[in-house]
């Protein structure tokens, strides 16, 4: 392999002549432009220079070589002009990762302004319910709803996030009053084998109410309880979305998690991202009110 150090050593005896005066140019010794330039004669098996009392001259080979090094310097530097300052820039990519219930109902008019303030930045958007991780550098910036930050990031901690047990007003009209004292004859939208849900139901007013279905996914969860198929636990923001829907009576609001922004610490000095997470923070603490409920 080709040590890349030696090329620009090449290019600075071809253009002074001498060790000493390329030496001076890169602020190395002359015994380590020396070695530099011979090591690439080893590595490409041909004499580049012919050394004289007046000093270093390009050999037929090392003419044949100029060409090439000068191009592949230029690239090199265009390369380095293009980067320099990048992070500076308002403009670039940033990715960003949400649960999608969030983003379809919340975020999307929050992203739209940001987009019309700042042309020339471009956000990814990665939905899942899975916790993708900044220190693995999957994401950029994260908006996540949890009890405690596990992962080596930087984040802010905006408010708590409501979570509650809802239903139908329909449902609850027609199927409450005839409702067992502990829940019997009331339904419960399942997730699965899920511990969180089976807590909010050993702990709510409804323990044997029956589980029925199996939805992994909570939007679904949001839209069959809009339909009247029965309770579901839900971020307590969407009765003001959806009024059709109440908090089940005799229920209580979990304030366990909060709302955090969270990115990679390397990020903060980027513009384009500090410009982000700051309009994302500030447009979220405006519509803290939903999220609290």
């Amino acid at each position: 392999m080709l040590d890349w150090k030696s090329l620009p050593a090449f290019l600075a005896v071809a253009r002074h002549g001498s060790l000493r005066a390329a030496a001076e140019q890169m602020g190395a010794t002359h015994a380590t432009m020396r070695r530099q330039v011979e090591a690439l004669e080893a590595r490409l098996g041909a004499q580049l220079f012919r050394r004289g009392t007046d000093g270093f001259h390009l050999t037929a080979a090392g003419r044949t070589l100029l060409p090439d090094a000068l191009e592949a310097e230029s690239a090199l530097l265009k390369g380095f002009n293009a980067v320099q300052g990048l992070d500076r820039e308002a403009s670039g990519r940033i990715r960003l990762s949400a649960d999608p219930m969030t983003a379809h109902f919340l975020l999307a008019p929050v992203l739209a302004d940001f987009s019309a303030l700042y042309p020339d930045i471009e956000i990814e958007l990665n939905l899942s319910f899975d916790i993708t991780s900044i220190e693995k550098l999957e994401t950029d910036v994260s908006i996540r709803h949890v009890t405690k930050v596990d992962e080596d990031v930087v984040g802010r901690k905006l408010f708590p996030l409501s979570i509650g047990i809802y239903a139908a007003r329909e449902y609850l009209d027609r199927a409450l009053p005839k409702a067992g004292p502990k829940g019997q004859g009331l339904t419960w939208i399942g997730y699965g084998p899920v511990p969180e849900l089976q807590h909010f139901i050993d702990t709510s007013p409804f323990p044997k109410a029956r589980v029925r279905h199996r939805v992994p996914d909570p939007e679904m969860h949001l839209h069959m309880a809009r339909a009247g198929a029965g309770m579901t636990v839900l971020a307590s923001w969407v009765q003001a979305r959806f009024p059709e829907l109440q908090r089940v009576p005799g229920t209580d609001l979990d304030t366990r998690r909060s709302t955090w922004v969270l990115l990679h610490s390397d990020l903060r000095r980027v513009r384009r991202v500090r410009l982000f997470v700051d309009y994302l923070c500030a447009a979220l603490m405006e519509r803290r009110a939903d999220f609290i409920g």
